[in-house]
């Protein structure tokens, strides 16, 4: 291969690493982790640029590098329950000293604001967290990073049955948590965390004027639910959880969530 065509590349990488990084870290749960399997990507990239034969695109090639690379880390994660985000905001709300921590993560960056579209985002990638991984990951390629079935083939390795299967059931499971949690899109949601972390983090914004610019929320008393998850789906594609203006938030509470689940639930023992 020669000098040109190796720019090429590299060039057409860094039009996507974006796209990548943000993938890979929906998965992790991760900031930090999620840069060194992109940067380790990167590397396995340079080393067998030699070996790709264009049977699919660069950019399916790269995210396969990836995918492979990341599932490590995910066979290590367990699932998350469904009731993860009730249960640490309880904790939050009942201990003095992590109210004043997730408070100082959230003021240490100046030009920070709580905005409930991107805690909507937020809130899914915990419900994304709770699927089985190959749900997870064939959710995200096909719904949010637009690759076809044969594509999603190619950078999982599963049968083209496996991935629509994956696909449909992830759907029906993210479909049915959310009519039962969210109070965004259903009167009988329980989850109002949104509108409470707003009105503590950020009291100056109107919660329903904000509110009703989103789409989703507009028509949270749709009966067709499918069309209420493609309308986040929507949301969530259009929003990079790492460059948001409370990505700093979101991200402390990605990556701590589990082990404060763990904590909870062990002293309930006690």
């Amino acid at each position: 291969m020669d000098k040109s065509e190796q720019e090429k590349y590299e060039s057409e990488f860094l039009s996507f690493k974006c796209e990548l990084t943000s993938f890979v870290f929906r998965l992790v749960s991760n900031r930090a982790l999620a840069e060194d399997l992109v940067h380790d990507t990167y590397l396995k990239v340079v080393d067998k640029i030699g070996t790709f034969r264009k049977e699919s695109s660069y950019k399916t090639w790269v995210f396969t590098i990836a995918h492979n690379l990341t599932k490590n880390q995910l066979s290590k994660q367990k699932r998350w329950r469904e009731d993860a985000q009730q249960i640490n905001a309880k904790l939050h709300i009942n201990s003095e000293e992590m109210f004043d921590k997730m408070r100082g993560v959230y003021d240490s960056k100046p030009d920070k604001s709580f905005e409930l579209k991107e805690h909507i985002t937020y809130c899914f990638n915990c419900m994304t967290k709770t699927l089985v991984v190959e749900q997870q990951v064939c959710i995200w390629l096909k719904n949010v990073y637009d690759f076809k079935v044969s594509e999603i083939m190619t950078i999982t390795g599963l049968s083209e049955g496996k991935v629509k299967h994956a696909i449909a059931g992830a759907r029906k499971s993210l479909t049915r948590i959310f009519d039962d949690k969210c109070a965004f899109v259903s009167q009988k949601g329980t989850c109002h965390q949104c509108s409470s972390l707003k009105g503590i983090l950020n009291p100056e914004q109107n919660e329903q004027s904000k509110a009703n610019q989103i789409k989703m929320v507009r028509e949270g008393g749709n009966p067709d639910k499918e069309k209420l998850l493609d309308l986040r789906l929507e949301l969530v594609k259009n929003m990079n959880p790492l460059e948001s203006s409370s990505s700093h938030l979101h991200t402390y509470f990605l990556e701590n969530s589990p082990q404060w689940v763990k904590m909870a639930l062990s002293e309930e023992k006690l």
